[in-house]
């Protein structure tokens, strides 16, 4: 069910971009975090956060560059800037996991920068979803450990669109590889209109997601250093990858193939599961052998219409 939140979504950043504040208001102005419903300002993101508490309500962002981050604990809570890119979280985590560590019943983010985010275990994120659903728009995750990263939360629902993901991932900590996006088992992932570019180490996507639907994305590794594959789906899924660019770069953790279905712990069947439609290519320069969609499951994968370059095979079974 789609949450009053998001439908009015658009709505309310028009409002924030175009609005004159009333007098009642003025408290508003001359702090950066307001939250919406009761026009009452706020010096810290925290503080806003914990005003809605377990409540629901929208929190505008002014532009700036700030050096804070807070944790949800409950409630419905979306994080919007008026104008998107104007409002920069750089470099500073709660709990030691992220900008936004989230464990209420939603949250929403639209317009936001997330950079050089860093923790001690590698995990540092943008955004660390532990639990609930979360939408994001038009934002962007740059130079850090992860962008986004979250727990298991398999009647959970994760919106991603029109975001950019550029820098990310790293394989130097002990416990194993940090992603652009690293999705735990939740009961549905969709990523549409969004970027995936110069990964540092890992996957560009990794998702243990029941059903995926990844659409009109483009996933440019050809500035990448040390990745490994575009689309990781370890776990096992149904749903779709259709309709994306992938760019496979010369400096690769592995090159074996673009995506890959099963090849962890298997929690899911990825009968139905769609590959249709995408264009998948080496980048100026490289000449190697790969494999488009390499299957550990030998399930009932729907692969068609994909237009691949030289040396790149279309299936294979592992």
């Amino acid at each position: 069910m789609t949450s009053p939140i998001r439908q009015t979504l658009a709505v309310t950043l028009a409002a924030l971009a175009c609005a004159t504040l009333p007098a009642g208001m003025a408290e508003a102005q001359q702090a950066p975090f307001t939250v919406v419903e009761t026009g009452r300002g706020y010096g810290a993101l925290q503080q806003a956060v914990d005003a809605i508490g377990d409540g629901e309500g929208t929190i505008a962002i002014a532009p700036g560059t700030y050096r804070q981050c807070a944790v949800q604990q409950g409630g419905n809570v979306s994080y919007l800037a008026a104008t998107p890119g104007s409002v920069v979280f750089d470099g500073v985590t709660c709990e030691g996991k992220a900008a936004l560590v989230l464990r209420g019943r939603s949250a929403e983010v639209s317009g936001i920068v997330f950079r050089r985010m860093a923790a001690p275990d590698f995990n540092g994120a943008g955004i660390r979803l532990e639990h609930g659903d979360l939408t994001v728009a038009q934002s962007w995750f740059a130079d850090s450990q992860q962008g986004i990263l979250t727990a298991d939360d398999p009647a959970g629902r994760i919106v991603i669109d029109k975001s950019t993901f550029s820098g990310l991932g790293t394989c130097e900590g002990a416990g194993g590889c940090a992603h652009s996006i690293y999705i735990g088992n939740y009961g549905h992932l969709r990523v549409t209109r969004s970027r995936f570019e110069r990964g540092a180490g890992g996957h560009y996507v990794k998702a243990r997601a029941a059903r995926v639907e990844i659409a009109a994305s483009s996933f440019d590794d050809s500035a990448g250093h040390a990745t490994n594959y575009m689309i990781d789906l370890p776990a096992a899924s149904t749903g779709q990858i259709t309709n994306n660019w992938f760019v496979q770069g010369k400096d690769k953790e592995n090159y074996s193939a673009f995506i890959a279905v099963g090849a962890e712990t298997r929690l899911h069947s990825a009968d139905g599961l769609v590959i249709a439609g995408n264009d998948a290519r080496f980048a100026p320069g490289v000449r190697r052998s790969s494999t488009f969609v390499a299957d550990w499951t030998g399930d009932r994968i729907s692969i068609e219409d994909n237009r691949l370059g030289d040396g790149i095979k279309p299936y294979e079974k592992r």
